[in-house]
């Protein structure tokens, strides 16, 4: 596997950054991810207005524009052969002085890498098990509108769903809300309208969302904004989740109680597959 570092292609064994990179030490930086399909980068505009807003409001420089950024991704695509993939945009601040304070940081670390991406079969999707995790997100949230490099809720959120053999642990924030997966948006149908919680409940505004609430459009499925307590999921008409690397994916149980199936989100499913490969042929 070839990694784009800090200017150069190397082999991954290769792609090291220094024991003193403030990513390291307290996750100063932030991360993007990226589908790529036919060898193209889905949505790449909306991703690069994302990663550029959370490197303003971290106030880090990226050592390359956002045109030789994709040059370079598509380099990265190229020199691996992996037309089908996620690609993941890491940026630190790079090594500065000892401390918290980020003086001297001025030389971030800029890395991307390749990842391969689950194989779907639309006959036979995914049906995911959700559990509730016992840690809460903070509501209007600045730092969750980018993926900031701080995930340690998420990491131990999706920890307790491995206890529980579940396959994506639900996060709740302060307010006791249903907000959103370890890295997934959250959807269900209620009263034949597709819900999802509004940016601030503290989610992250993502790419794959955004999508989902288009398609929801061209098919004519009211959509609506609002915050469900956990417990409101479970008499909902379906649930599903939306991210990146699986694209859609239906949920079938919650905290071990059987979820009900809505017939809308197999065509969601579909539109969002055909909206990939259209937007990138």
């Amino acid at each position: 596997m070839i990694v784009f570092l800090n200017g150069q292609f190397v082999p991954e064994a290769r792609a090291v950054v220094s024991v003193f990179d403030r990513g390291f030490l307290y996750g100063d930086g932030l991360f993007e991810a990226v589908r790529i399909c036919q060898g193209k980068p889905f949505r790449w505009a909306q991703h690069m207005e994302r990663f550029l807003h959370g490197t303003r409001y971290l106030k880090i420089r990226p050592p390359f524009s956002p045109e030789q950024i994709q040059e370079f991704a598509a380099q990265l695509i190229r020199k691996n052969k992996m037309p089908e993939a996620l690609l993941r945009l890491a940026l630190s601040r790079g090594v500065g002085e000892r401390g918290y304070s980020p003086k001297g940081a001025d030389s971030p670390s800029f890395v991307m890498s390749l990842h391969p991406v689950p194989q779907i079969n639309l006959d036979r999707p995914p049906l995911w098990k959700l559990v509730t995790a016992g840690r809460r997100l903070p509501a209007n949230e600045p730092l969750a509108q980018f993926k900031n490099a701080n995930k340690l809720p998420q990491i131990l959120a999706r920890a307790e769903a491995d206890a529980a053999g579940a396959d994506e642990a639900l996060l709740l924030n302060t307010r006791g809300r249903a907000v959103e997966g370890t890295t997934s948006n959250l959807f269900w149908v209620k009263g034949g309208r597709v819900c999802t919680p509004p940016l601030a409940a503290g989610i992250l505004p993502g790419v794959t969302r955004l999508a989902v609430l288009e398609i929801c459009r061209k098919l004519n499925l009211p959509a609506k904004e609002m915050s469900p307590r956990p417990k409101e999921l479970l008499s909902a008409q379906g649930v599903f989740l939306a991210m990146s690397s699986w694209g859609i994916v239906e949920a079938v149980a919650l905290d071990g109680w059987k979820l009900r199936r809505a017939a809308c989100v197999k065509k969601i499913q579909g539109a969002y597959e055909n909206l990939l490969r259209a937007e990138t042929a």
